[in-house]
Parts: C-alpha cells; sequence; structure tokens
C-alpha cells in the first residue's frame, strides 16, 4: 500500500472523529461553554496519552527539546478550536462545515512558502473546485454576516495556521511527543479560561458521556491527522477533509432538522471531484 493511500485512509478516522465531535458538543452546549468542552477533551486526551505511551513503551519518546513549537502551535490551536465549537452552537452544522473548508485552502497556498513544498496545477485544481463546492453549499451573504459565521471563518485560518505548524513538528518529532504537549497544553488553557466568567459547570450524568467522547475523537482526530501529514505532503492530505462537508450536512438534517438542498448535493460533488484530482495526481506523481 503506497503511502498516499495508507494517508487518506488515516484521514478518513479524522473525518470520522471530528463528526463524532461536532455532534457530541452541539448536545451539550446548554450546558457547557467551549472552554470547559475544551478542558474536558484534552484532560480525557492527556490520559489516553500517557496510558497508550505507557503501554507501548513510547513515554520515554517525549521530549522537550522543541518545546516553544509546541507551545505556539497549541496557542493557535486552542483559539481556533474555541471559535469552532462556538460556531457550532450558533448556525447549521454544514455551514460551519463549509467556512471551515476554506482552511485546506489556506494549506495549499501557504505549504510552499512555509514547508517548501512544490504548488502544482492539480494541488490549484483542488483548491479552486473545493472552494467553488464551499461557495455552492453555503452561499454566503457577504452584506449580512453574523458572528457565527466570523468565528467559523477564523478557525479555518487558525486551523490552517495549526496544520502548517503540526507538518513542520512531524519533521522530527514523534507523534507521541506532539499528541502529549497537544493535550497538555490544551487542558491547562481550558482549565484557566473555564473560569473566564466565575463560573465553572462540572460534568453531569447526562453531559459526561458526551464529553469522554469529545476527548476520544478529539485525540484520534490529531492522531489521525498527524500520521497522514507523516506520509503525504500537507497540501495532498488536507483536501481530503473536504469529505466532511455532505457527511455533516447530512447528519444536520436528519438530526436536526437542518434543511438540505440539492445545492449541498451538488458542492459536495464539486468538492469530491477536486479531491479526486489531488489524490489522482499526487499517485501517478514520480517517486524518487
Amino acid at each position: 500500500m503506497t503511502p498516499p493511500i495508507k494517508a487518506a485512509l488515516w484521514m478518513s478516522g479524522a473525518i470520522f472523529s471530528f463528526t463524532a465531535m461536532a455532534i457530541a458538543a452541539r448536545q451539550i452546549s446548554q450546558t457547557h461553554d467551549s472552554f470547559e468542552i475544551m478542558a474536558a477533551r484534552s484532560l480525557v486526551g492527556l490520559v489516553l496519552v500517557i496510558a497508550i505511551g505507557w503501554a507501548s513503551g513510547q513515554l520515554s519518546r517525549i521530549s522537550t527539546q522543541r518545546l516553544s513549537g509546541h507551545f505556539w502551535r497549541n496557542i493557535v490551536h486552542f483559539t481556533a478550536q474555541n471559535l469552532w465549537f462556538w460556531a457550532l452552537t450558533v448556525i447549521p452544522l454544514a455551514q460551519v462545515f463549509a467556512l471551515e473548508f476554506t482552511s485546506p485552502i489556506w494549506v495549499i497556498l501557504l505549504s510552499p512558502l512555509f514547508l517548501g513544498e512544490r504548488l502544482t496545477r492539480a494541488k490549484l485544481m483542488a483548491a479552486a473546485l473545493g472552494f467553488a463546492g464551499i461557495l455552492i453549499v453555503a452561499r454566503p451573504d457577504l452584506t449580512n454576516l453574523n458572528p457565527g459565521v466570523l468565528a467559523a471563518a477564523a478557525s479555518a485560518l487558525g486551523f490552517a495556521a495549526t496544520t502548517i505548524l503540526t507538518k513542520r513538528l512531524t519533521r522530527g518529532e514523534a507523534i507521541i511527543t506532539i499528541l502529549f504537549w497537544l493535550t497538555l497544553f490544551q487542558a491547562l488553557f481550558g482549565i484557566a479560561m473555564s473560569a473566564h466568567d466565575g463560573q465553572i459547570n462540572w460534568p453531569t450524568a447526562q453531559t459526561l458521556p458526551w464529553l469522554a467522547l469529545i476527548g476520544v475523537c478529539g485525540l484520534l482526530a490529531h492522531f489521525s491527522l498527524t500520521s497522514a501529514l507523516t506520509l503525504a505532503p500537507a497540501s495532498f492530505v488536507v483536501p481530503i477533509d473536504f469529505v466532511r462537508l455532505p457527511l455533516i450536512a447530512v447528519v444536520g438534517a436528519l438530526a436536526y432538522a437542518e434543511p438540505i438542498d440539492p445545492f449541498v448535493l451538488g458542492g459536495g460533488a464539486v468538492i469530491f471531484l477536486g479531491i479526486w484530482i489531488s489524490i489522482r495526481a499526487e499517485l501517478q506523481r514520480p517517486k524518487g
């Protein structure tokens, strides 16, 4: 199995995990704010990272050599993730994901500048088709932007920066190191910010299973994404995530009665075309 195919398989785990996180966050949004969700998610993830690292004998691989890089990566990610969680509670799921998916476009365009990756015609085509599909699905009204739309758009830029920083860290850092500092920093940031309003809503019997699901899926999503980034260029890996858009549109319609129309299906088809072009070009690229 070639590295691009392996990367695509890892991304399927990320797609499932991010979708499950969105559903769980929507379920508990009336009880917990985004900071509390992030704190709980990261604490669950930290326990899992330590347990898995201990069981696999990899704890000794955790390094502090590039601690500043991990710190700034997690500052950017924490900000973007909280904006994303908050946007999920105020605008439709499909709209959040559509705006979030401007992130791969930023990655494709910025990776030559910050990662030294080649900006090929196929990657530009994937970005263009992905963006066109997003516009078809979201049909944004630029004259009537609400805070939820702005938050989702800002989170996309933050996620793109996080992906670039993660790819740089994979050049020399073990995955266990990246995940350990991710969950530790995110937990510390989340706990510190949870009390910003003078009140912390502790998990209840109803919200605890959802928080646990967010924690497990959050770790699985980043493990899958990081694994994919070690196997293929960021500008190839990230466009695969476009699959989440039509998926979450269907989930929103079935679970929350959010309207779905032919524009979602048409935009999803355009997005899939862009993904296919990118994957096909990467598989045919001469190795060595």
